[in-house]
């Protein structure tokens, strides 16, 4: 599955969602959670039945980020689940109990209705929850795991600078990508969404650890990870030269351009010919 590009939208914008599917996202999020007012809170999640199949309608896959707050959680999650939306963004995910929570009350819902099992993405965005990354990973519901980086650095009293966050974030993604998961973000902070070539950076830099996709707020940077979460013209052709050189060799290892090529190389290029 191919999601570079996961650009949030809020629920109670009209604008903004009448807008969504033309940005060119592998994903868009519909936010319930901090991009929309207090006092808005249930005019956005009542728009969820419109708004979903709206953004959605260019074959972008469709997330709803829902609020952690008990008293907001499982309304919101059970709109995003009649509304017909692929997933679920679990805002501020501390413990394993609460992804069993809103899975025991989209299930009924999904029962009903006769409709796919909703995916979760667990938003991790405390220290505690980064230690418990990899039980988040294990639940079968879970496609993949991001970070909420501003956060992080804020529940630790620091500032978030790339040196603060990689840790944090590295250990998320180990976490995901050892359970088989996808792992969306990058190393750093990119709320500077008008910093497009320090986007591009991060970007690749990412790409270069394994992670999958980042999500965005804003829609110029939407094909800035497109394109950085893309292989480069360079990277497809030599993986084209080493899955054609495997093949016709036969054998475990190889030698081809003066390099040795054995089996997790070729695992390699064959990623990177999915990918592209």
């Amino acid at each position: 599955m191919k999601l570079r590009s996961l650009l949030y939208v809020p629920a109670s914008s009209e604008k903004f969602i009448a807008k969504a599917h033309e940005r060119g996202a592998d994903a868009i999020i519909l936010d319930l959670e901090d991009a929309v007012a207090p006092t808005d809170k249930t005019r956005a999640r009542e728009n969820l039945a419109e708004a979903v199949p709206s953004v959605g309608r260019n074959g972008a896959k469709v997330f709803v980020r829902i609020n952690a707050e008990p008293e907001l959680q499982l309304d919101d999650a059970a709109a995003a689940c009649h509304a017909g939306a692929f997933g679920l963004y679990i805002a501020k995910t501390r413990s394993l109990e609460q992804l069993w929570r809103v899975s025991d009350h989209v299930e009924r819902i999904e029962r009903a209705l006769g409709r796919p099992e909703l995916v979760f993405v667990p938003l991790i965005e405390d220290p505690g929850a980064v230690l418990e990354a990899r039980t988040f990973a294990r639940y079968d519901r879970t496609l993949a795991l991001t970070s909420g980086g501003e956060d992080i650095a804020a529940a630790m009293g620091a500032e978030p600078l790339p040196d603060v966050l990689r840790l944090p974030k590295l250990m998320i993604h180990m976490a995901a990508k050892a359970e088989g998961k996808l792992s969306f973000g990058t190393l750093g902070s990119t709320a500077n969404y008008s910093d497009l070539a320090g986007i591009s950076a991060a970007a690749r830099e990412a790409r270069t650890h394994g992670f999958d996709g980042a999500s965005c707020v804003h829609p110029s940077v939407v094909p800035i990870l497109n394109a950085g979460f893309a292989p480069s013209d360079e990277q497809v052709a030599w993986a084209r030269r080493v899955v054609e050189a495997a093949e016709a060799s036969g054998h475990g290892a190889f030698a081809l351009g003066g390099k040795m090529i054995d089996a997790p190389i070729v695992t390699r290029a064959r990623n990177i010919l999915a990918q592209a």
